[in-house]
This record gives C-alpha cells, structure tokens and sequence, in this order.
C-alpha cells in the first residue's frame, strides 16, 4: 500500500504543509495585480458587486452552481474577497492534492508534484480565460482520484465538492478521470469493481443535479460550428499534438501566456513532459509487478482518454459533430482541451516519480531544487502573466443601476446592448470581459451569447446562440425599426446600454423612460 495514498503519517509539520504552503507560494506569484483591491475581470470571470440569485436563462447552464455558491458567499464576505480567496484556493487545494496522490514519503518528490501540477499551461490558459469555475474541478482532481482509489461514496462525494460547485465542466472533466480510476482499483474481483464503477458514476450523478436538471430541461441549442472554433490549436512550434502533450492548445490565442510559443519555451516544456511521462510509465510499470496498482492504470486510461477526446475535435471533426447533430448533449466535448486535465495529473505524479529517483540516488539537494522546474518552464506566467490579469473597481453607476433594477418588484426581463458578448472597459484597463450585466441583476438578463471566433489565417467561425429568447432579441436588434413595442412583447421591462452607445439606442426605443444616465451606462423602463 501507497503510505500516501492509505494514510501516510509526515514526521514534521513541515512535511505535512509544505505542498500546500508552495501553493499559496505559487499563487500569490501567479496573481500577483490580481490580488490588488477591486475584482479581477478577464474574459468569462466576472465577479461583481452584491451578487444575486438570478436566472441562468434558458441556455446552456453554465454558472450553475457557481454563481449561486459565489452569491451566498459574497452575503457574509466582501465579493472581492471572496474572488480572491477563490483563485489562491485554487492553488493550494492543486498543489496539495498532487504531492497527497504521490506514491512516497519523500518530501522532495511531493514538492515537485505540487509545483508540476499548480503551475503549468492548462492552468494558466484556463485561468487566463476566466474559467475559474472549471479550475475548481481542476484542483480538487487529485482528491477525487485518490477518493475513488479508496472507495467509499462519503469519502468521494467530499473529494468532489470542488467539481460539484464548479459547474458541469468541472465535474465532466473530472469523471473522465474518476470512473477509470473505479473501473481499475485494486478489488476483490470483477464484480467489486463494477460495483465501485456504478456508485462513483451515482455519487457524480447526484453532485451534478444543480446543473443537470435544468440542462436537461433547457432547450438550449449546440451548433456544430463550435467544433471547429473551439478546437484545439498549436500555441507552439511542435503542432497540435505537441501542444496538448505539453498541456496548451486551446483555442483562444489571447489565454496563452506571454512567450509561450517561442522556441526555446516550448522545448524545455516538451523535454519536460518527455521526462515526466516517462516517470509515470516506470512507476505504472514498477507498481504493476508489485501487485498494486491502485490509482495509477485508471489514471494512465483516463489521461490517454481526455487526450482521445481532445484530439477529436482537431483532428476528426466530423465525428463530433455527428454526435452533435444526433443530441446536443455532446456539446461539452466541442471544447476537448479541457480534457487533457487527467494528463496534466498523470505527468505531475511521473514527474515526482523522476524526483524520487534523484532523490535516491542521494542527489537530495537537486531533488529539492526540481520544485521550480515547472516555475522556470513557463515564467511569465508569473505576475498575472505580466499584466493581462489585473483588478478594478466597478464605477458608481454599475451599482446604482444593479440597485434600481434590484428592487423593482415587476416583472420582466433586462435586454444588455450593445448586442455582443464581451466588452473591453477603460476602468478595467482595457482587458476584454464577458459582459457583467449577466451577473448582476436577479431577473433574466437578454444578451448576445453567439460567440465570433477568428481562426488561423484569417476568417471567422460564428457559433450560434442557444438561448432562442436571445435569438429572437438579437433578430430585433439586428433590424432598424423601433425596439419598444418589440421589445415588450418579449417580456423585457429594461434595457441598459453601455455610453458609446446610447444615441444609436435611444432613437429605436421611443416612448421608454430613462432611470439613469451618466457617461458609462444608460437605464431605460420600457
């Protein structure tokens, strides 16, 4: 047995907290503006001042849980806080986690798994694109692992708490990696091992109804198109493949990392996958001629299968999008880089493998010194990746108008113009964030959720919107005619435009009656 796995007890309180103390380490170094006073707003994370419980809408819910989670929070903590004390957890619950699933007592290897699997380019592509709720199942991954490889529903429903809060791709990426792990834990025979199977995938079940019942209720519409504009891409010299190897290749070039594609950096990333994939096959191999192979075979299929699923959608499209046409349950899988997080563990545990060997052959000092190979591997990520994370203050008018929408007790909808997802605020320093109005008001908020995604050499893939109300409502914003009467009929009470854009607005909306204005936003009450 793993000494790790079942129980290991540390001889020194360092020992015990050191993985999670370079955690914190790691965090703080990698938010670093992030941490400053106001929120930190970049692409999908959007924190904001007195958050509600409101609707997700009738597309895809995808901030389900998570915004409810956020709003409970923020009741008793400052949202702010709450924010930040969100994205350092996320750090030291990944870095603690990977050095508890390391096959050793040695301190040295547990370092390494901990920087390894806190610091790397699915993290920092993840982080940079706001996804922060997905990188909750990204942290509590190894508890999850390690949960399955134990047994027990109590003790797994706890490890995926992170996941469960996260939303459905935290907790999607997190059963690809679970359910392998049930599948080829060490049992009493077959049957034991079907039974660990159905009660994981029933314990995953049960944490994901927030989410599940009403996606299966939605009628939220998956356009095939988003297989191509979300499909992995190279952010390197080494390809595709090469880039999902060294845990990059998302789709958005604007989430990698300053420098991430130069030569030199993504060879000592390749060299260091290369080193660290070859640890995990040694220890796969080592532990399988001992008889015990507790995590470690789920763990190496659940890898090679978020790196199948992600290759599909680059490399097979079409397959996909069958699927696609057939449910559009498929839809989650469209965007496969997320999948390779099971690889990202994998090699956090091969590479702690390789330390341990280092480590043994009484090179003590290099052993420990390999903890800021990850760090040194991918260096500007440090600092918010030298500035493209940073934090502001919302200005007055943002909670004056949350306010005034908030305590009106009638009924109705909020229509955001102008008509587009994202926004690029001069007080938030120019970073491109989803648009806050669809976090700020307890009533249905009406936006643009169509996504426009350039692709390589030119061109763009547009990705259809799956709430049909917003469908309908970008049909009306789309025409030239008056907006009022349209508008009504849809069920909507507000309409709040951003100020570059209140003149071209106001004429299409006769006869509403303006409840605010200043030089950022224009409320009007239909």
């Amino acid at each position: 047995m793993s000494p790790s796995l079942y129980g290991m007890r540390p001889s020194s309180r360092f020992v015990r907290f050191a993985p999670a103390a370079l955690g914190l380490v790691l965090g703080l170094l990698a938010l670093g503006p992030a941490l400053g006073p106001g929120f930190t707003l970049r692409y999908d994370m959007v924190f904001v001042p007195d958050p509600v419980w409101g609707s997700y809408g009738g597309g895809f819910p995808r901030a389900v849980p998570s915004d409810q989670v956020v709003a409970l929070l923020s009741a008793v903590l400052p949202g702010q806080i709450v924010q930040k004390a969100v994205l350092l957890g996320i750090f030291v619950l990944a870095a603690s986690g990977a050095a508890a699933l390391v096959p050793s007592d040695r301190t040295a290897a547990r370092l390494a798994a901990a920087a390894f699997y806190a610091w790397n380019a699915y993290l920092a592509q993840r982080l940079l694109l706001g996804q922060w709720a997905l990188l909750l199942g990204f942290a509590g991954l190894p508890w999850a692992v390690r949960a399955a490889a134990r047994g027990g529903a109590l003790r797994l429903a706890a490890a995926l708490l992170p996941a469960a809060v996260g939303g459905f791709q935290a907790m999607l990426v997190t059963a690809v990696a679970v359910l392998p792990v049930a599948a080829f834990r060490s049992a009493d025979g077959w049957r034991a091992r079907v039974r660990g199977v159905l009660g994981s995938a029933a314990t995953i079940a049960v944490l994901s109804l927030p989410w599940l019942v009403p996606a299966l209720r939605s009628d939220a519409i998956a356009d095939p198109a988003g297989v191509a504009a979300f499909a992995p891409r190279a952010d390197g010299p080494f390809g595709t493949l090469g880039s999902l190897l060294c845990l990059g290749g998302i789709w958005n070039a604007e989430a990698g990392v300053p420098g991430q594609g130069s030569w030199g950096t993504a060879a000592v990333r390749l060299v260091l996958t290369a080193v660290a994939l070859i640890g995990f096959v040694r220890q796969a191999l080592r532990r399988r001629l001992q008889g015990d192979e507790s995590y470690v075979r789920g763990l190496a299929v659940a890898a090679a299968a978020g790196l199948v699923i992600a290759c599909t959608g680059a490399f097979a499209p079409r397959v996909l999008q069958g699927l696609m046409g057939v449910w559009a349950g498929f839809g989650p899988f469209r965007d496969g880089q997320l999948y390779i997080a099971p690889l990202a563990l994998a090699l956090a545990v091969g590479f702690a493998a390789a330390v341990t060997w280092l480590d043994r052959a009484a090179l003590g000092r290099i052993a420990f010194a390999a903890a800021a190979v990850p760090v040194l591997a991918l260096p500007t990520f440090a600092l918010g990746a030298f500035g493209r994370l940073g934090s502001a203050e919302y200005p007055d008018g943002w909670r004056a108008v949350q306010a005034i929408v908030n305590h009106d007790p009638a009924p109705g909808a909020l229509v955001s113009l102008p008509w587009g997802a994202y926004r690029a605020f001069g007080w938030n320093g120019g970073r491109v964030v989803l648009d806050p109005a669809t976090k700020s008001f307890a009533r249905r908020v009406v936006w643009d959720d169509a996504l426009v995604v350039g692709v390589p050499g030119g061109g763009r893939i547009r990705v259809a919107s799956e709430d049909p109300l917003n469908r309908r409502v970008g049909d009306l914003v789309s025409g030239s005619g008056p907006l009022t009467a349209a508008f009504a009929d849809e069920g909507v009470r507000y309409v709040l435009v951003e100020s570059r854009n209140q003149n071209a607005f106001l004429s299409r909306l006769p006869g509403a009656i303006p409840v605010w204005r200043d030089a950022e936003l224009l409320l009007m009450r239909l």
